[in-house]
């Protein structure tokens, strides 16, 4: 058995994306839109057809195995990797066009633990580090614009409650204290959308519980678009609007309890898969082994 997000299958078979209902008329444009957007990479088509309405304060998780491409997403949106085929807008514009509206935490990096900079000037690099890197110590006087920047930097420090060693060293602090000031950088320009690329991972479960629950205050409470890669549900599965699960050349999107059922995931994989709830709560999804072989690295999805 295997959580959520790590389910086994190297199946081929492809099937159209579906997206949730349609908003109704007058209703706020959406953050993200997908309309058949597909990628290929490498002349390899990873993913087509995909079909996604991101509204605002909206929780979105992006599920699948290894190599399917959920990061590519992530990089579509960011206007790395360009889609193939189909439309794709974000903020009602082209990926990439949307500056500091958009905040962007990568795959997890890990800090030596010799690293001297602290976590404040880790955080300090969301709001400047384009421009000039760590600026010097402030003198005394400084204008209006830089004290409501380092104004803004403590509130956000606060606000993902890091406010106790957030002037540590950075490769003195937990891996779950790493996540949060990390989170803080990507915060830090009050975007309205905040893209995630795995940040429950290298985490125990303690620490993904209490990310995940920061991460689903920010979304409710910053008013936040959160679409966030994810290898695993369960730790973010009370917070979430909608997911998209990626399969191999097919997609599902929808509310959680549409696209993560038997039903819909045997569709999606072209074979048997069931979908299981324990005693806890959690999901539990039953499918083939994988080939090792194709998937050795998680990193490259």
């Amino acid at each position: 058995m295997e959580p959520v997000g790590r389910v086994s299958d190297v199946a081929r078979h492809r099937v159209p994306a579906q997206a949730g209902p349609a908003e109704p008329p007058g209703a706020a444009p959406a953050v993200v839109s997908l309309r058949g957007a597909g990628v290929r990479i490498g002349g390899r088509e990873l993913w087509s057809g995909v079909d996604l309405d991101v509204g605002a304060g909206e929780f979105t998780a992006v599920l699948g195995p290894n190599g399917v491409g959920k990061s590519t997403l992530v990089k579509v949106l960011l206007g790395l990797v360009p889609s193939a085929v189909g439309e794709v807008r974000v903020l009602g514009q082209a990926p990439g066009r949307a500056g500091p509206r958009v905040g962007y935490l990568p795959q997890r990096r890990s800090f030596d633990a010799s690293l001297r900079i602290r976590g404040i000037d880790i955080v300090r690099l969301g709001m400047d580090g384009d421009r000039w890197g760590v600026p010097l110590p402030v003198p005394t006087r400084f204008s209006a614009r830089r004290r409501a920047e380092y104004d803004r930097i403590a509130q956000v420090i606060e606000l993902v409650g890091a406010t106790a060693y957030a002037n540590r060293p950075i490769g003195e602090c937990s891996g779950g204290e790493q996540q949060r000031l990390l989170i803080a950088q990507a915060l830090v320009r009050r975007p309205e959308l905040l893209l995630l690329d795995e940040p429950l991972d290298s985490l125990d479960l303690s620490h993904q519980g209490a990310v995940a629950a920061l991460i689903g205050r920010i979304c409710r409470q910053e008013r936040v678009s959160v679409v966030m890669v994810a290898h695993d549900v369960n730790p973010i599965l009370p917070w979430l609007d909608r997911v998209v699960y990626i399969a191999e050349g097919g997609a599902v999107a929808g509310r959680p309890e549409e696209v993560i059922t038997t039903q819909t995931l045997s569709r999606l994989y072209g074979a048997p898969v069931e979908v299981l709830r324990t005693s806890d709560g959690r999901l539990v999804v039953v499918g083939q082994p994988e080939a090792p072989a194709l998937h050795a690295d998680r990193h490259v999805s």
